[in-house]
């Protein structure tokens, strides 16, 4: 502490004479590399479009997982184990099954009926979606 700030970095000055060319070519590339990482890092970050790509497959990774939870969820509290009826029959008309009491109960009817309109109509569906991850995806942003 006690030290004069221009000796310490008269003293640094002196350590890099004594090194040799090849030895300041090998720091000046070890150096480059470094800033060139740091450049990438930023740029990356800086990348809205990407970001909110990657952000965005995480949330649809999420609401998959969440969605299969629910389906073994619903199935396993249907009394039928969300399998075909008991009586022999097919349940793969929810109307027709929720109106002969057959379906094994109101959550998994529901669940098939609302996969089966989600087939049937894909583009109202992936808007549907959209909307709701952009929901979620400017809900997290903001609280930054």
């Amino acid at each position: 502490m006690g030290q004069d700030p221009r000796e310490v970095g008269a003293q640094r000055l002196e350590d890099d004479q004594d090194k040799s060319a090849e030895q300041l070519r090998a720091e000046i590339e070890d150096t480059r590399g470094e800033l060139g990482d740091t450049v990438e890092a930023l740029a990356a970050k800086t990348d809205v479009k990407t970001r909110a790509r990657e952000r965005a497959d995480e949330l649809k990774r999420t609401a998959l997982a969440k969605k299969e939870d629910l389906v073994s969820k619903a199935k396993q509290a249907s009394p039928g184990g969300g399998g075909p009826s008991a009586a022999g029959g097919s349940s793969d008309d929810p109307a027709r099954t929720a109106a002969d009491g057959s379906g094994g109960g109101g959550a998994s009817a529901a669940v098939q009926q609302l996969k089966r309109t989600a087939q049937e109509n894909p583009v109202p569906t992936a808007a549907v979606a959209a909307f709701i991850g952009g929901v979620a995806f400017g809900r997290l942003t903001s609280r930054r």
